[in-house]
């Protein structure tokens, strides 16, 4: 598989790891549509907040990788906050349900993963702002 790859980073404190968007290489989607799927698949990650922190999953960085398929199939990688996360059982079905209602998505998978673990050295400027953490 080919990555687009993450953007270059910024000064540590500042940067928030963007998650990695893979498709196949030869994929049977133009790239017109890779790139309106992803755009999509990333305004709907931004819809699903965790219930005990005011932005949103995206923003705080628990996205690590979007995997379109050549069938429009998507698989996310993504994590917790923490393993003793409260909403671990809620987190990937709203995560799921929100991907699978982009218009052409096919099947959609969640896998939750833990390396590398998060912190907040993740999250973007905008979470930053919105947890006041600076």
């Amino acid at each position: 598989m080919s990555d687009e790859s993450k953007p270059a980073a910024a000064p540590a404190e500042a940067a928030a790891a963007a998650p990695e968007t893979a498709k196949p290489t030869g994929s049977a989607l133009p790239e017109v549509e890779i790139a309106r799927l992803t755009d999509e698949i990333v305004a709907g990650l931004k819809t699903v907040y965790d219930p005990e922190i005011p932005a949103d999953i995206y923003e705080l960085g628990l996205i690590y990788k979007i995997d379109i398929s050549d069938e429009r199939g998507v698989t996310i990688d993504m994590t917790l906050t923490t393993p003793n996360c409260p909403a671990a059982q809620d987190l990937p079905v709203m995560v799921e349900n929100a991907v699978s209602s982009v218009p052409g998505v096919g099947q959609t998978k969640v896998n939750i993963v833990w390396d590398p673990p998060w912190d907040p050295s993740r999250m973007s400027d905008e979470a930053r702002t919105v947890l006041n953490m600076w």
